[in-house]
């Protein structure tokens, strides 16, 4: 193929990540109790999101808004436990999928929050569930151009909204089971926060080598999945199956082109379902044993997911670990990046 579906970085580190943890727990069990009446009436068993998504809780944030402190928080919390000073970071990047209105961007309000400095670019990537990754390879492109030295990638989320809509909804007496199982997707939607800075590898041989990745799109897909605050709306068997072809066709052209990701340490993929993770899993042959979950207690945290689940991992990693970030987002688009730990 031509273009630039694939991508090497010669001079970027991953220097840390931090993860605001949102203070509420909602748990599965309190949904299926708000839609008791409703689940009996279609015939719907309760625990559906345990067993078939195998999300038990996700976190919600004292009051909606709270997202972009929460982002703030993790950015702070990151830069405190590397030691960057915040002067020195050029560029930072939001990559949440909440937002509170078409403008300003959320940078601009987490950047003020973190107290970044004038010269500190700053705007916001959204790609669905890919941000946070699109927003490292951004990050890591700039520095390897040379334009700046240290960036921040943040994302914080809000499910909470959804997730009162779609409840309302799915309560309605006239509901079908046909509406219900193409809502059930957002309930499985969590909310939270996390950051990660990015510097020169050459001055930070205590980092963690980005190496690079592929991206590849399948944007007739665009409809499968279109949601906002007041709810999300998924073919949950086309999103699925096409996903699956997307996420094929990327591994396959990444091995042509040189990368060899079939016995990574960790395969830090984005979190949606049990369903979602074991079919890329057999897809790819990849060994169950690696893939880390953070969805069963913190739901789909959308692009927030994957860097949360990789925060998680941090201190079982070693030195000279590999790991491979996954993800699909609506739309279609998949990404795929290496880390060298």
């Amino acid at each position: 193929m031509n273009g630039n579906t694939t991508f090497r970085h010669t001079n970027v580190a991953l220097l840390g990540l931090a993860e605001v943890v949102a203070p509420i727990e909602v748990t599965s069990e309190s949904f299926d109790a708000r839609l008791s009446g409703t689940l009996e009436r279609l015939g719907l068993p309760e625990n559906l999101l345990q067993r078939v998504a195998g999300v038990y809780a996700r976190r919600n944030w004292d009051t909606p808004t709270d997202f972009m402190e929460g982002a703030a928080e993790a950015g702070r919390k990151v830069l405190a436990n590397t030691g960057i000073d915040p002067a020195d970071i050029g560029l930072m990047i939001n990559t949440s999928v909440t937002r509170e209105s078409l403008e300003p961007s959320v940078a601009v309000t987490v950047h003020n929050g973190i107290g970044l400095q004038p010269q500190a670019m700053n705007f916001d990537v959204t790609n669905a569930c890919l941000g946070f990754v699109n927003g490292m390879t951004i990050a890591a492109t700039m520095i390897d151009s040379g334009a700046i030295s240290y960036a921040l990638v943040v994302a914080g989320e809000d499910a909470s909204r959804v997730q009162e809509a779609t409840i309302d909804r799915l309560n309605r007496p006239d509901i079908t089971r046909e509406e219900y199982l193409e809502e059930f997707a957002s309930l499985t939607l969590g909310s939270g926060a996390v950051a990660a800075v990015l510097g020169r590898a050459d001055e930070h041989p205590e980092g963690h080598r980005i190496l690079g990745g592929v991206t590849r799109a399948a944007t007739w897909n665009h409809e499968l999945c279109v949601g906002d605050h007041n709810g999300m709306f998924t073919d949950t068997k086309g999103l699925l199956e096409n996903g699956m072809e997307l996420v094929t066709a990327a591994w396959e052209e990444a091995h042509a082109d040189g990368w060899n990701w079939q016995n990574m340490d960790r395969y830090v993929m984005h979190q949606v379902s049990n369903i979602h993770t074991n079919s890329i899993a057999k897809a790819a042959e990849l060994d169950m044993d690696r893939v880390p979950k953070s969805y069963p207690e913190l739901g789909n945290v959308g692009p927030a997911s994957l860097p949360i689940t990789l925060a998680r991992e941090v201190d079982t990693l070693e030195k000279g670990d590999r790991i491979l970030c996954m993800g699909v987002g609506s739309g279609l688009n998949t990404a795929m990046m290496e880390i060298l730990w």
